[in-house]
């Protein structure tokens, strides 16, 4: 082999590869400093946390059967969920989801909605007017009656919980 032939490091040649190689070295180094604060703010893999709180179920008016049932819903995880369901065997009739939508004056109108989100770190407080769910009342319901329920989510396992019958009205527990 000849002599001009070999491969020899020059200085140009070794800060080339030095400046190469640090470039990605920097980027890794850089996004595992992002990720390591996003985990170490408790963001990073923390599924949704449900809890249910202030249930209470509302006394239909006259001779009616029809009902709505309120609960508070929090999440305290770092992962967002949906309630997309919630049965109980305390009434033989579908519960479902409703929305209320206020018109002028006091007119409003309901509409059934397939889900509603509880963001993380977030509370769904459900009302007469904006996100509850409807169902028919038992018969023989009275004023501090206990009914169960049971409220499915999208990611997080089922919740069993109660609610109060209350007068429409009554603030509850």
């Amino acid at each position: 082999m000849t002599e001009q032939n070999l491969w020899r490091p020059t200085r140009r040649r070794m800060t080339d590869t030095l400046l190469a190689a640090l470039t990605p070295v920097a980027a890794c180094s850089l996004a595992l400093g992002g990720l390591t604060t996003w985990a170490g703010a408790g963001k990073a893999g923390s599924p949704a946390r449900i809890t249910v709180s202030n249930g209470r179920v509302l006394l239909p008016y006259g001779d009616g059967t029809d009902t709505a049932a309120l609960f508070d819903i929090a999440n305290v995880g770092g992962a967002d969920d949906r309630l997309v369901s919630v049965t109980s065997n305390a009434t033989h009739s579908r519960i479902t989801l409703s929305g209320h939508r206020m018109l002028g004056g006091r007119a409003a109108y309901k509409t059934d909605v397939t889900s509603a989100g509880v963001p993380a770190g977030g509370v769904l407080s459900m009302s007469p007017r904006g996100v509850d769910l409807t169902l028919r009342a038992g018969s023989g319901w009275r004023a501090g009656d206990l009914v169960p329920f049971t409220l499915h989510f999208e990611r997080s396992a089922p919740v069993e919980t109660i609610a109060v019958v209350v007068r429409p009205g009554a603030g509850g527990p």
